[in-house]
């Protein structure tokens, strides 16, 4: 999607303008599609498949990122400070893999996807990607008999993968206009309709939100990291990046680039130019040579792929931080499906 039609829709998504109610009829079969999809899992007409292992899964049910990446993380390392040994299973949007496969540290992101990469590297634990979520956790225990949990990236909506846990991820722009895609931002209505069979209930629900928004949940805090890393390993604090005796460019592949540029400049990150790029854009076609004159700065989800072209570019990291209560109930959750962990402890993701 071209970041101009990403910007019309995000627009639309706010309001209930013309655009938006344009949409209402392709709304409409969407959510048929999507009632139906629900309903053959709770009539039994598919089924829904659990693992050895208890399983958290993280997504949401707005459109675009809202920070369920960060809050992989933050879980990983919540559970593996706590004696734990998590793996991690990921739908890969936008790699080639067809099979699960496993994602190691010199995986390429066009195969496994961005998002898979940057976990691996970012948590260091195992991580396998496939299209059957349920092929994946498979394919990862089979591979890492040791692990004790498995955390989902996306997958709310994946009803073959049987949950034990479920957390909800919900950014500044809340529900939007609560109409459903692609009118809307919403992948399905908010309460969602539990599907039973796959483990979901109000109970071991969490609501997350990274943005404020007028949803009922636990706050998350994001902020830039106070260094800057580029592709040889070479760390600088953020605010030299302003020394550097170029103009700086920003640029990000999210799904909400703007957010980026802004905690830049909030981070007094002095930008002459910014480059909003379709989400998940891979950096083939990207051409150094209109840029030379810049010193580029871009996300940790870009940097899995702008780093193979230009190594030079500097990554801007996110850290996010998971609060205690939050953390305390995601404990309580595992505990009513599953035997408790160890004593609570460690907050913060990097």
């Amino acid at each position: 999607m071209s970041p101009r039609v990403q910007s019309a829709l995000t627009s639309a998504w706010v309001e209930r303008g013309l655009l938006s109610h344009t949409l209402l009829p392709v709304a409409w079969l969407y959510g048929a599609l999507t009632a139906l999809h629900r309903a053959t899992y709770r009539l039994g007409l598919a089924k829904s498949h659990s693992v050895a292992v208890p399983v958290i899964v993280v997504g949401n049910v707005i459109a675009g990122g809202a920070g369920k990446t960060p809050t992989v993380l933050g879980i990983v390392e919540h559970l593996r400070a706590q004696g734990a040994r998590p793996g991690i299973v990921s739908r890969g949007f936008g790699g080639q893999h067809v099979a699960p496969v496993e994602v190691t540290p010199a995986s390429e992101a066009r195969v496994v996807g961005d998002e898979p990469l940057l976990l691996q590297r970012a948590s260091g634990v195992p991580v396998v990607v496939g299209r059957d979520r349920v092929a994946a956790c498979h394919g990862l225990l089979e591979r890492h008999p040791e692990l004790t949990h498995i955390v989902c990236d996306d997958g709310m909506q994946h009803y073959r993968l049987h949950r034990d846990v479920e957390v909800c991820v919900f950014d500044s722009r809340g529900l939007g206009n609560q109409r459903l895609l692609p009118a809307g931002m919403l992948r399905q209505h908010w309460p969602v309709a539990d599907v039973a069979a796959a483990g979901q209930s109000a109970r071991q629900r969490l609501v997350l939100r990274t943005g404020p928004c007028d949803l009922p949940g636990f706050s998350a805090t994001r902020t830039l990291a106070p260094h800057a890393v580029n592709g040889h390993g070479e760390m600088q604090p953020l605010s030299a990046l302003a020394h550097s005796g170029r103009p700086l460019l920003a640029l990000a592949g999210i799904a909400q680039p703007e957010n980026f540029f802004a905690m830049l400049r909030a981070a007094g990150v002095p930008l002459e130019r910014t480059l909003a790029l379709p989400d998940h854009y891979d950096f083939d076609s990207y051409s150094r040579t209109e840029h030379e004159r810049y010193t580029l700065i871009c996300t940790g989800k870009d940097a899995t792929k702008l780093w193979r072209v230009e190594p030079e570019a500097w990554c801007a990291p996110l850290i996010q931080t998971l609060p205690p209560d939050f953390l305390s109930a995601l404990d309580a959750a595992l505990h009513r499906a599953s035997p408790p962990l160890s004593s609570p402890h460690g907050h913060t993701t990097h």
